[in-house]
């Protein structure tokens, strides 16, 4: 048993002991804090400087992600570039061919036209019996033009029964022995009596049988319609593979696979200058 003084001296030493241990772990809390920070700071220091394992490793990681990325891309660059100039070469070559297949075509119609004027004037110079003064006026005006020495001349102005011969001084020769041309033909209509036997005109031999009925056409024995491959064929020329899309009366349209578009005349099929057959390729 203790009295009360010992109580008192007791309790006084467990809280003397009680400050000092708290005093110790507040400095102790204190120095560690401050070790703390200082690791902190040099690590820090470290990563600002570029030498902590902790900063170099996530960044080589990085680095090599990003020198793999900047590789493909790169790669896929290049396979871009070439591919634009694929397609830019193909648009080309396209062009090309079919500005040379228009070019073709272009000169087979005017050539077509062409004869057909000069089956009409042969026709026109057998049927109606024009003047040979004309003809001689008209050589002969011609030849002079081409005579660079020749000396002038007033050409002959041919002069007809109209009420103002001004318009006809502004006509030319040509023009005028078109005029007569018509008028000769309208008085054979009206006197067939006058008019002289025809000599019997010469028709074009075809080739190849073509022709079109009711949107299909018909070539050498076979049949042929919308949305069929065909290929087409010309003299020293490779042969082409194409769809048909519209079949006319007298001209046939198609599509090559590179998607231009052209056509082809009835009257070139029969002549043999194309032809064509089913692919069944």
């Amino acid at each position: 048993e203790m009295d009360d003084e010992d109580c008192e001296r007791r309790r006084m030493e467990c809280l003397d002991e009680m400050s000092n241990l708290e005093k110790q772990f507040t400095d102790l809390k204190d120095q560690l804090y401050k070790e703390r920070l200082s690791q902190v700071d040099a690590k820090l220091q470290e990563v600002i400087a570029g030498k902590a394992p902790e900063y170099l490793e996530p960044l080589a990681a990085l680095q090599e992600n990003m020198q793999i990325r900047t590789k493909v891309a790169g790669i896929y660059r290049e396979l871009c570039l070439e591919s634009v100039k694929n397609k830019y070469e193909c648009e080309i070559q396209a062009s090309r061919q079919h500005c040379e297949s228009e070019k073709l075509l272009l000169y087979d119609t005017v050539q077509s036209e062409l004869e057909e004027k000069i089956r009409r004037l042969e026709e026109d110079r057998h049927s109606i019996d024009i003047t040979s003064e004309l003809w001689n006026d008209e050589l002969q005006s011609r030849k002079k033009r081409k005579d660079p020495f020749s000396p002038d001349k007033k050409k002959p102005v041919f002069f007809l029964t109209f009420p103002r011969p001004y318009i006809v001084y502004m006509l030319q020769d040509l023009d005028i022995l078109e005029d007569w041309t018509t008028i000769r033909k309208a008085m054979a209509t009206l006197g067939p009596h006058r008019v002289k036997p025809e000599p019997p005109i010469k028709l074009e031999k075809h080739l190849h049988s073509a022709r079109s009925e009711e949107g299909r056409l018909y070539y050498d024995g076979e049949w042929y319609g919308r949305g069929q491959t065909i290929c087409i064929d010309k003299k020293d020329e490779c042969p082409t593979s194409a769809i048909i899309t519209t079949i006319n009366h007298d001209e046939v349209w198609f599509k090559r696979p590179d998607g231009s578009k052209s056509k082809l005349y009835i009257s070139q099929l029969q002549k043999g200058k194309y032809s064509i057959k089913h692919n069944h390729n």
